[in-house]
């Protein structure tokens, strides 16, 4: 069982950064890939980025390439994303997963956080 904890989401002007942290309990976070997704108002949640296991695999989302960075610290137990350059279609409530890399593709994963809002002023 992981639980998942999301930090660090508010209001931001565009073009400004911002960065959001997920703990994790458990002894086998090191064992997941870990990822984030987000869901804009009005729309589905969608894949933003995914790590794997040791840190050393990531891939990103087209929209989001060059712009955000996910992180993780298994010493912690906490991955991360930066987000620079954020645009108002930036906006959305931010989920962290846990779970394959294979599922989070797909847009399913093991285990969900509770989401953080983050909102991008134009």
């Amino acid at each position: 069982q992981v639980q998942l904890v999301e930090s660090g989401g508010g209001l931001v002007q565009h073009g400004g950064s911002l960065r959001l942290s997920c703990a994790a309990s458990g002894r086998t976070f090191g064992s997941y890939a870990m990822g984030w997704f987000r869901q804009p108002p009005g729309k589905e949640r969608v894949f933003v980025a995914v790590i794997n296991w040791s840190g050393g695999r990531a891939d990103y989302a087209d929209s989001v390439k060059g712009r955000f960075t996910i992180s993780r610290d298994n010493a912690k137990n906490t991955v991360y994303l930066s987000m620079n350059s954020l645009k108002p279609e930036d906006t959305a409530v931010y989920y962290c997963a846990a779970g394959t890399i294979a599922n989070m593709y797909g847009g399913q994963s093991d285990y969900w956080g509770q989401g953080t809002q983050v909102t991008v002023s134009s």
